[in-house]
């Protein structure tokens, strides 16, 4: 790809799976590198703040290791109201985050970066995706858990599993974002950058 008489490369910034995968669903060449920063919230920041920082972070700690590359950042934080939804990593925590969330609607704010660390220019868009979840039983909760095992999911439920059956409604502006990189607004930011995807 020519950008500015560059080749530069994509490079996604994120150790997850599901971003390696979604990713990949665009057909452009890429290479990934673990961002190593610290994801602790800071006090009186909002979840979608948090997921913006998180995402910007991320992108400018894996520009130390290539300076001249497109570099994506995305982070996620799933909130029922203003309380955040961390991944619960262990069983006993799913059962408490799906307990609380039965029933209500959960906002997870999608942050996404792309930063042009040979230009030092960056793209940022934070996107909401709103699930509403099923009134849920402790058997139904339990029987979910032991089939999936979703603890590194924010949320305790993977939409694009077996979880899409403790959801009632999904809305949002890109489906992709609800699992970890809104690929929608990063082919519009890609095209800043002079990439096209098609």
């Amino acid at each position: 790809m020519k950008i500015q008489n560059n080749t530069w490369p994509i490079i996604l910034g994120s150790s997850s799976i599901y971003r390696k995968e979604l990713l990949q669903r665009l057909q452009i060449p890429f290479e990934t590198s673990h961002p190593d920063i610290d994801e602790t919230p800071l006090p009186n920041e909002s979840p979608a703040e948090t997921a913006g920082r998180l995402a910007q972070a991320k992108a400018r700690a894996v520009a130390k290791v290539y300076p001249q590359a497109l570099i994506i950042g995305s982070d996620q934080v799933a909130a029922l109201g203003n309380i955040p939804l961390g991944k619960p990593l262990n069983h006993q925590n799913a059962v408490k985050q799906l307990q609380l969330v039965q029933g209500k609607e959960v906002v997870f704010h999608t942050a996404l970066c792309l930063y042009n660390s040979a230009i030092d220019r960056s793209q940022m868009r934070i996107i909401p995706y709103h699930v509403k979840f099923r009134p849920l039983s402790d058997r139904q909760i339990e029987s979910y858990l032991q089939k999936e095992q979703p603890y590194h999911c924010a949320g305790s439920a993977k939409s694009e599993g077996l979880g899409i059956a403790l959801i009632e409604r999904m809305t949002g502006d890109d489906p992709n974002g609800l699992i970890g990189l809104p690929l929608i607004a990063l082919i519009d930011m890609l095209a800043v950058e002079g990439v096209e995807v098609v």
